[in-house]
């Protein structure tokens, strides 16, 4: 259906936590990146799409969970953590919906929150093209990297701010690295 694409699959480690942080474009995106990686990536998805028991029970049969949008779900968080903590891949978008523009917004603070309290690297990750019939679709993961300590030990809401927008900056170098080789929209 697609003329569908993966690289830098090589940044993906073997095992271990990390957590691959995403640009959002389509509700298909989770699908992408799992199926462009060579492990399982649980996700967590807002809690809308687990009202229909069909669906949710679908869902967490492919690793994703519930969680709250527009203020923190500790659960969600918790859940996060345990994942990490067994050395669990746990997909992201910092967003925290989709683009409607196609463009980067800003990012909430939770991945680097996830990323700050687990010490897991962060791999982010860009998906270019179009979920068109025929259309060009690449999935692109770059180099794993490490959020610094925060000061004192403890995040603070200008500290997580910064550090969400090391994470996006990350995910605009591919999305640009992709429009350079021509793989974009």
């Amino acid at each position: 259906m697609f003329r569908w694409r993966r690289a830098g699959t090589e940044h993906l480690p073997a095992r271990g936590p990390a957590l691959v942080c995403c640009n959002h474009i389509a509700w298909a995106d989770p699908v992408s990146l799992g199926i462009a990686s060579p492990r399982p990536i649980y996700f967590m998805a807002k809690e809308e799409l687990f009202r229909f028991p069909p669906l949710g029970f679908l869902f967490r049969q492919v690793g994703a969970f519930p969680v709250r949008r527009g203020k923190p779900d500790r659960a969600a968080l918790r859940h996060t953590l345990r994942l990490l903590d067994a050395g669990r891949m746990v997909g992201i978008f910092p967003e925290g919906t989709r683009s409607r523009t196609g463009r980067l917004g800003p990012a909430e603070p939770g991945a680097a929150l996830l990323a700050a309290r687990s010490g897991a690297p962060v791999i982010p990750a860009a998906i270019t093209g179009s979920y068109r019939f025929r259309a060009r679709l690449t999935v692109r993961f770059g180099e794993p990297f490490r959020l610094p300590p925060p000061p004192d030990g403890k995040p603070t809401s200008a500290w997580l701010a910064r550090q969400s927008d090391v994470i996006m900056e990350r995910i605009r170098e591919l999305l640009a690295c992709a429009e350079q080789e021509g793989t974009g929209a």
